[in-house]
């Protein structure tokens, strides 16, 4: 987690999205795709708090393309989601947090869903190092 400069909490990480399938000659394979992930405000406490590496979730945001240029200097482009809302998934045991929030927000356990009630609007001056 860090923070912008006009002090909202910023927490990034990165989120795997597998794909099996069958090819036309019958054998099974898997695709991996990752997505780079942002999070804002208490939702971003939230992830930093209760998630770990490895552990299922489900993220629910906006898509956002950016454009840089790469250490060599050449073009390139990614695609990051933005969180707008976080929910847990598997067991309990699986690395979770089993308790409530305390608050009745409802976010742990893998039972309900963190919602930060959308970040703030992006805003080109901040200086966030993706």
């Amino acid at each position: 987690m860090r923070y912008t400069p006009s002090g909202q909490s910023v927490t990034s990480f990165s989120v795997a999205s597998n794909r099996r399938y069958r090819t036309a000659d019958g054998e099974q394979r898997e695709e991996t795709e990752w997505f780079n992930v942002s999070a804002f405000g208490r939702l971003s406490e939230i992830c930093n708090q209760y998630l770990t590496r490895g552990q299922q979730v489900y993220i629910e945001g906006r898509l956002k393309g950016r454009g840089y240029a790469d250490r060599d200097g050449q073009p390139r482009y990614s695609l990051e989601v933005t969180a707008t809302e976080m929910q847990m998934l598997g067991r309990r045991g699986d690395g979770e947090y089993s308790g409530s929030g305390g608050n009745g927000e409802g976010y742990g356990g893998g039972r309900g869903m963190a919602d930060a009630g959308g970040p703030p609007p992006y805003d080109e001056t901040d200086d966030l190092p993706f």
